[in-house]
């Protein structure tokens, strides 16, 4: 049987609109750049995707680079996310990040550029090999977040 406090928690969580929904929280060091309640939350992790919906049990992952979706009834928001960390917890999802981009901001052609240039760059060092291997993971990352804003 539910405690008092649980129930209250569940009928707070029910009453948003559309019923049990998940606040979203997008944090960079510069500001918080979305704090909404939302039906369904995508996440880019380091070693695939992974699709949040309420109820979901607690989880701590580490992001890779790609796309962050949010789903609030037929509208859907796209963003980069430039690795960092998320938390789910309570239907709470705080996502942790150095950068994250509306998919409106993402430019492809700069992208595309930038993924040429680094396919014509020399790495010697286990160092360089892996800061190249990043660079070419965001670069590719934020092409997949223009193409599906063409779409």
């Amino acid at each position: 049987m539910a405690s008092q406090h649980e129930q209250v928690g569940e009928e707070k969580r029910a009453s948003k609109p559309g019923g049990k929904k998940l606040q979203c929280v997008v944090v960079t060091p510069e500001k918080t750049l979305f704090d909404e309640w939302v039906d369904f939350v995508a996440l880019p992790l380091y070693d695939g995707e992974a699709g949040i919906l309420p109820g979901r049990t607690p989880l701590i992952g580490r992001l890779g680079f790609g796309e962050l979706r949010t789903k609030t009834g037929d509208h859907e928001r796209r963003y980069f996310v430039d690795g960092g960390f998320v938390q789910v917890r309570g239907d709470v999802v705080t996502v942790l990040t150095q950068r994250a981009l509306p998919s409106q901001q993402v430019d492809a052609a700069a992208a595309a550029k930038d993924l040429e240039a680094l396919g014509s760059q020399r790495v010697v060092t286990d160092s360089e090999f892996t800061e190249h291997e990043r660079a070419v993971a965001r670069v590719r990352g934020m092409i997949r977040v223009a193409r599906h804003k063409a779409s």
